[in-house]
C-alpha cells in the first residue's frame, strides 16, 4: 500500500522539501502548482451502498448497472455518479486508486502523478516535475538540462550525440566499450555509427565484407541466408560446400595422425 501510495502520489509534486536543488522561482511554481490542484481537482471518493434514488445506475466506467444495495464508489467533484470499486482507476495507468484518492479533470479521475503529467513534464532522471522554461526531449522522455547525463560516466549530453541503453542516454565512448556487440565476422565492436544486423541472437556489421557467405562471400543484406553454427551462407549449396571442407580437412588430419611413426619404432 505505501509503496503504491509513493508511486500515485509522489510527495516531490505537492511539497518542496522533496525537491532539493530547485531555483526559487521554481520553488514558487511548485507550491503554486500544488495549491491550485488541492482546491480545483483533489478529491477522495466515499465507499457506500448504492442508494436507492441511484438504483439502475450505469457505472461511470465500465456502463454495467448498479442496483440498490450493491457496493459502490462516489466521487464529490463529479456529482451524482457511481463506480464500481475495482473500477475506481486512474484513466490513465488504469490501476487502482489506493484510499480512493482521485485528482479530476475534465470528467475523468486520474491519480496524483499522471493528473500531474497533463500540465507539466516529468524529468526521467529524478522523477520530479519540471517547471524550467528549457528542458531537453529525447526518445519521448524528458529531462532537466542538468539531469541528461551518461547513465555510466555522469557526462552531460546536452548537444552531444548519444544511444539509448535501458531508457537512459549513454555517450558513445561508454556504450562502445561497455555494450556493443562484437561482430560475428570480424571480431570488432560494432560501434553506435555502425549499421548493424543481427540474426539468432548474433551480430554482424552490414557492411558486405562481414555480413556475406562464409564460402562465396556474397553479400548477404536483403538476400536468403543459412546459418549454421554461427557462420552465414548464401545458400544450402555453400553449406554443404563448408561441411564437405570441414569433413575432408578432418579425414587428412586423421590420416596424418594415422601414418606418423610412432614413439617406439
Amino acid at each position: 500500500r505505501a509503496r503504491a501510495l509513493l508511486q500515485q502520489l509522489p510527495p516531490q509534486d505537492c511539497d518542496e522539501r522533496y525537491c532539493p536543488g530547485l531555483a526559487e522561482e521554481e520553488r514558487r511554481q511548485l507550491r503554486a502548482f500544488s495549491a491550485r490542484r488541492r482546491q480545483e481537482a483533489l478529491g477522495q471518493g466515499l465507499a457506500c451502498p448504492v442508494p436507492g434514488p441511484c438504483h439502475g445506475c450505469p457505472c461511470r466506467k465500465c456502463g454495467r448497472r448498479l442496483n440498490k444495495g450493491d457496493p459502490g464508489i462516489s466521487a464529490s467533484r463529479l456529482g451524482d455518479q457511481f463506480w464500481h470499486p475495482s473500477c475506481f482507476s486512474c484513466h490513465f495507468c488504469h490501476q487502482q486508486l489506493v484510499d480512493l484518492i482521485y485528482f479530476q479533470q475534465d470528467g475523468r479521475i486520474y491519480c496524483g502523478r499522471h493528473h500531474a503529467e497533463l500540465f507539466r513534464p516529468r524529468c526521467a532522471s529524478c522523477d520530479q516535475l519540471i517547471f524550467m522554461e528549457e528542458c531537453i526531449e529525447a526518445e519521448g522522455r524528458r529531462w532537466h538540462l542538468e539531469h541528461f547525463c551518461c547513465l555510466e560516466c555522469d557526462e552531460p549530453l546536452r548537444g552531444q550525440r548519444y544511444v539509448m541503453r535501458s531508457g537512459r542516454p549513454c555517450c558513445r565512448p561508454c556504450f562502445e566499450s561497455l555494450f556493443a556487440e562484437p561482430c560475428q565476422a570480424c571480431g570488432d565492436p560494432i560501434g553506435a555509427d555502425s549499421e548493424e544486423v543481427s540474426h539468432q541472437g548474433l551480430h554482424w556489421h552490414a557492411r558486405a565484407a562481414c555480413f556475406c557467405c562464409s564460402l562465396c562471400r556474397t553479400p548477404l543484406r536483403g538476400q536468403p541466408l543459412t546459418c549454421r553454427r554461427g557462420r552465414l551462407f548464401c545458400s544450402d549449396t555453400c553449406a554443404r560446400g563448408q561441411d564437405a571442407s570441414s569433413t575432408a580437412s578432418s579425414d587428412s588430419s586423421d590420416s596424418a595422425f594415422a601414418s606418423a611413426p610412432s614413439p617406439d619404432s
